[in-house]
């Protein structure tokens, strides 16, 4: 089978979202099919296109599996909200143009959001090629951006909100990551339609993230060895409660034993950094390489997740599961009864406490420290729980089976079915 794949990101760059993605496409191709994926120039870590990179809108390259078209990113202003929606705009509609002529004749599209408006390319090429359309979503916007106070004009968020529907419907099937956002999407879309709605996790690839020495190259480097370390590692944005992590290290700075580390780059961090000048045990550290993933994960005792309040429902943290196979205990400020909090339990790998309640997510983080026989227990914990969850084979076997599934029923894209656009 021949698959369009649309995403944001792809190997090598290291957005969260393009370590998913690449593994989903390493898996179909691992399973024979044909893929031609249309993502941008390599960004994310500077909010730029890399300085190897530059020089091309467009870049093709060939591999074993098929095509990789890159793409300028028109990356906007961090903080800019019209500037972003801009570069998205520009992104996706020269995604789908790219997409709509490609030469592999693709029997299905699968487009990932993160931005929303890749789903609106997913479906006009679909359209164009009379072929299923699956959006793969990783969050659910415009809900996280609302939570977040990002996106407040009335009239913006109906918009969004409408967009966000009408890609629903028009779409053959709507991948999610849990079982809570499944909730959420199908309150969204019609009651005869509910069923296009399905849960897929994202997944971790146990041997190439395996229990290691924590007292490793990483440590050495940023001067760790000998400490313990409360690691968060992750995107600093607005979506997670990184003042948490704080307000444990000051609770925690008579211990010369323990320190916090932040590793990551996002729009929130120069303020974060300002508020942590006066905090000798807290670490800042950019965005690794995806192949030291594995030596980061394992230079942290215990690894944080903090989400702010009502979010959980509406994004899933994939860096979760990584922690997971690494071995580690985690600590988590999450909604309670999403799936973060449900993964602890059934790992007995962390600790859920509410979202933004900083007194319990610093006793979470004491607990552990005090106890490190639980700690590690935790960790054996949750690597043998997620060996056993959803290997990169199962996941991309499921993706195949719904590709096969649409193309054996036809398209309602193809048909005009589902939204007016």
């Amino acid at each position: 089978m021949n698959v369009v794949v649309l995403c944001p990101h792809f190997a090598p760059d290291t957005a969260p979202t393009g370590t998913v993605m690449t593994s989903i496409v390493e898996g179909l191709a691992a399973l024979g099919h044909r893929l031609h994926v249309v993502t941008s120039l390599p960004w994310y870590e500077r909010h730029r296109v890399e300085p190897d990179w530059r020089g091309s809108v467009v870049r093709h390259a060939s591999t074993d599996w098929g095509t990789v078209t890159r793409l300028h990113p028109f990356a906007g202003s961090k903080t800019n909200l019209a500037s972003r929606a801009l570069g998205f705009v520009g992104f996706t509609g020269l995604s789908g143009l790219t997409a709509a002529l490609s030469a592999s004749r693709p029997d299905v599209v699968l487009a990932m959001s993160p931005p929303i408006t890749l789903g609106c390319a997913g479906v006009a090429v679909g359209r164009m090629r009379r072929i299923p359309v699956v959006f793969n979503v990783q969050d659910v916007f415009p809900d996280v951006a609302v939570d977040l106070g990002i996106l407040t004009d009335p009239r913006l968020i109906a918009a969004a909100r409408a967009l966000e529907r009408s890609i629903y419907a028009a779409s053959d099937a709507v991948t999610v990551l849990s079982e809570d956002l499944r909730d959420n999407v199908a309150a969204k879309v019609a009651p005869r339609a509910v069923d296009k709605v399905r849960v897929i996790p994202n997944f971790v690839d146990t041997t190439r993230i395996v229990p290691a020495d924590p007292d490793n190259a990483y440590r050495r480097e940023h001067g760790l060895v000998g400490k313990r370390v409360v690691l968060y590692a992750g995107n600093v944005g607005h979506s997670q409660s990184l003042d948490l992590v704080l307000h444990a290290a000051r609770e925690l700075a008579a211990d010369p034993s323990v320190a916090f580390v932040i590793n990551g780059q996002g729009s929130a961090r120069a303020a974060l950094e300002r508020r942590a000048r006066d905090l000798a045990n807290v670490t800042f550290v950019d965005f690794q390489p995806a192949e030291r993933l594995g030596e980061v994960l394992a230079a942290g005792d215990i690894h944080l997740v903090p989400l702010r309040r009502g979010l959980a429902s509406a994004s899933v943290p994939s860096k979760t599961y990584s922690i997971l196979a690494a071995a580690r205990p985690f600590v988590a400020g999450v909604d309670p009864g999403t799936e973060i909090e449900r993964v602890a339990e059934a790992s007995g790998a962390g600790l859920a406490v509410a979202p933004d309640d900083a007194r319990a997510f610093t006793g979470a983080i004491r607990r552990l420290l005090d106890d490190p026989d639980l700690a590690a227990r935790m960790g054996r914990d949750g690597r043998r729980w997620v060996e056993g969850w959803a290997s990169p084979a199962a996941v991309a076997g499921m993706y195949a089976d719904l590709f096969a599934e649409l193309v054996g029923r036809g398209s309602t894209v193809a048909d005009g079915a589902g939204a007016s656009w």
